[in-house]
């Protein structure tokens, strides 16, 4: 009766897409979905690499007078802050420990669960 069409999963995670055998999913809505994946793949670890980079920043790790390494930081930051500033509006202050990357992964976590349970399914119908 089901028969798995396409995995599609987030940093390592997958999750399967069951679609009848008389209803398929369209190769343009397979395609949407697997965009949205691979979109919300990339914003999880361009956070996953800017905490990292924060950390090895903020204990002396690594040479921040090199131009290369400073250039990758401000990336980041740019890309990342976007993300972070409204969640840093609702969190209360912890004193220096910015949960705000941890908030927007779980957020991201559940839009891609979201994406690949309900809407993939709501689509087949």
């Amino acid at each position: 009766m089901f028969r798995r069409c396409a995995k599609l999963g987030l940093a390592g995670e997958r999750v399967n897409v069951y679609m009848s055998v008389n209803n398929e999913l369209e190769p343009g809505m397979l395609a949407v979905i697997q965009t949205l994946n691979f979109i919300i793949n990339i914003a999880w670890f361009l956070i996953i690499a800017s905490a990292i980079f924060s950390w090895l920043y903020a204990f002396n790790v690594i040479n921040v007078n090199n131009q290369a390494i400073n250039m990758i930081g401000r990336s980041l930051y740019q890309l990342t802050e976007p993300l972070y500033r409204p969640i840093r509006r609702l969190l209360p202050d912890m004193g220096g420990v910015d949960l705000s990357p941890l908030v927007v992964l779980v957020i991201l976590y559940f839009f891609w669960y979201l994406l690949n349970t309900t809407i993939a399914t709501a689509l087949l119908s």
